[in-house]
Formats: C-alpha cells, structure tokens, sequence
C-alpha cells in the first residue's frame, strides 16, 4: 500500500468514527436513517440506500389486513408534502422473505409495523422476530386511517405493551408531534419501548384557492420543511424535561444542517423521507456527502453532536475561522 493509499484508508476511518451512531441495538455506520413510507416498499430501494450509506432503513409499514382503500396520493406543497398513503400492501409472509434477506447480508433495516388491535400487532411482531429482523418501529399514528386518529398515552401504552410481552426484540413507537407529546412518550417508555420515533406526519389539509376544492378530499398527513422547527421544539422539550429514551428524530430533513440541528437538540439518529421523493438517490447522496464535510470541517463527530443545544455547551469547537475555511476548502469537490 502507497503512503497515499495509507492516509486515505486513514482518513476513512476517522470519518466513518465521526458518522457513527448508535439506535434500537444497532451499531450505524451513519445517523442518517431513512424514514418508512411508498420508497421503502421495495427491496431494491432499501438495498441501494443502505449501499449509499443509510445507517438503517425503516421498512413501509407492514400490516397484516392493510385497508384496500386505493385511494393513496401525494400533493407537493411549497413547505413539504400531502399524503394520503398508509400501510404496505405485500403480505407478512413477503415482507417475512424480504426481512430474512436482509438479516442474510448483515442488513440494518428496521421493520415497520402495525395493526387493528394491540393483541393483533404483537402476534404480528412475533411472526416479525422470527424472520431474523433484529428491530422493530410501531407505526401506530397514521392520520390517514378512515376515522383519523385521536392519540393517547393510553393507546400507546396499549400497543407498545402487547410488542413488549410477545417480543425481546429492541422497538421504537412512532409518534406524531403535538399536543401531549411528552405523556404518549413516556407511557411508550413506560411499556417497555426502547427508543420512540418523533415525527410521524401531523395533520395538514390545503385548498385550491380557485375552486375551493380540498386537495386530496381532505385532512392527511402533512410532512417536509414545515414542521421541522415544531419537532425540534417537542425534542428539545422533551430532553430538557429529563426525558432519556433514545429518539430517531425526522421531520423536514433536507440538507445537512438539518441533520446537525436534530442531532444537537437531543436526536440519537435522524430520519430522512419527503425529500428524497424528489431524485431520491442524489438527494440522499448530498445530505450524506454534506453531513461528512461538515463533521470534518467542524471537527467533530455525531456522538459530540447529540444534546450540545440542551447541555449548554454549545461544541462551536476550537476552530479558527481560518482552521474552519482551510477544511471546507479541503473537503470541496
């Protein structure tokens, strides 16, 4: 090996120990974790991401009698994304095939599930555990049901404790940001969940300023650079209240001063979705390169990242302005 060749493998390892990340008993080689929904329905997709660099992929949501509704449509908005998408419509036994793959190759990709009940969803994650997948998230605050959803600690408690008594497998709850966050948070905790997800989509609803017509027929589930700032204030709440549970943070995570912001409000990881509906492999591949120079630039890692904004003591790091601009010129493609 050429000195060259010697401090280039030197310094991908320095950058890959400052990407590392850690959630639901997996080791990531990146805190960039992609999000559940109509991208992760398919094997290829989820296999290309994680060869790009995806600490983890979250499967779309697996559901064992998912709604044949048909009625499944995306609306752009100028500050994210109208859904009115829901559960996966490959059976368990499919998704049980897939899974055992992935755990085949050594795969970080987190399962996805939810159903009618809470009895029903632990039987579904006991069918889950024994396709070899090594954790779980509860997708059990989709808006987009039929009757809409009215969250309450109780139900989440509900859910999470029927996973809990069926499986050892490490789990998140997915919760969507609003009122009550920090209550639904700790009753999944308090159910034996091992991390919680925070955002799942909120409700959102827009209008044809033409014809008045309600686009998509009515309320769905509102995602992208709108509620970033009101999921980085329910994380930031919820660690300056004390709250431990690890959290895979997402909602409008679009560059990598995103992913930087999650981290520093008290994210262990960070999901990415609407984004990538738009060139979602080059956009995936630009938050990734970018999240890596800047760590580099800033000579930091994830690990230093994760609370510095409810520590106090914001990492603005010994950098000089000119150390700083000496990286980023070092680091430009």
């Amino acid at each position: 090996m050429s000195a060259a060749d010697a401090h280039q493998e030197a310094s991908t390892a320095l950058e890959g120990e400052h990407m590392a990340a850690a959630i639901l008993g997996l080791s990531l080689s990146s805190p960039l974790v992609i999000g559940s929904g109509l991208l992760t329905d398919q094997e290829r997709n989820i296999r290309r991401l994680l060869a790009a660099g995806a600490g983890a992929v979250v499967t779309k949501t697996i559901h064992p009698a998912p709604p044949r509704s048909g009625n499944e449509r995306l609306s752009r908005l100028p500050t994210g994304m109208l859904n009115s998408t829901m559960y996966s419509h490959r059976s368990v036994e499919e998704w049980c095939t897939m899974l055992r793959g992935f755990d085949r190759d050594g795969l970080p990709v987190i399962a996805s599930i939810h159903a009618d009940s809470p009895e029903e969803l632990g039987i579904l994650a006991d069918r889950i555990t024994e396709s070899g997948c090594r954790a779980l998230e509860l997708g059990i605050s989709c808006m987009n049901e039929e009757d809409g959803l009215e969250d309450t600690a109780e139900r989440v408690s509900a859910y999470a404790a029927a996973v809990r008594a069926r499986t050892p497998l490490p789990f998140s709850v997915k919760l969507a940001a609003g009122e009550g966050t920090a209550v639904r948070a700790a009753a999944a905790a308090g159910a034996g969940a091992d991390a919680i997800t925070l955002s799942d989509t909120i409700a959102g609803l827009a209008v044809d300023p033409d014809t008045g017509q309600v686009q998509l027929g009515g309320v769905y589930g509102y995602s992208g650079p709108g509620i970033k700032p009101l999921v980085l204030a329910e994380i930031y709440e919820l660690r300056r209240s004390g709250m431990t549970i690890p959290v895979m943070g997402g909602g409008g995570v679009q560059a990598a001063r995103d992913v930087v912001e999650y981290l520093s409000v008290g994210a262990d990881v960070v999901q990415i979705y609407t984004a990538l509906h738009k060139n979602m492999h080059n956009t995936f591949a630009a938050i990734h390169r970018t999240t890596q120079s800047w760590l580099h630039v800033h000579d930091t890692s994830v690990k230093e990242l994760v609370g510095r904004s409810v520590s106090g003591k914001p990492h603005d790091t010994a950098l000089s302005g000119a150390q700083r601009k000496e990286r980023t010129c070092a680091t430009a493609p």
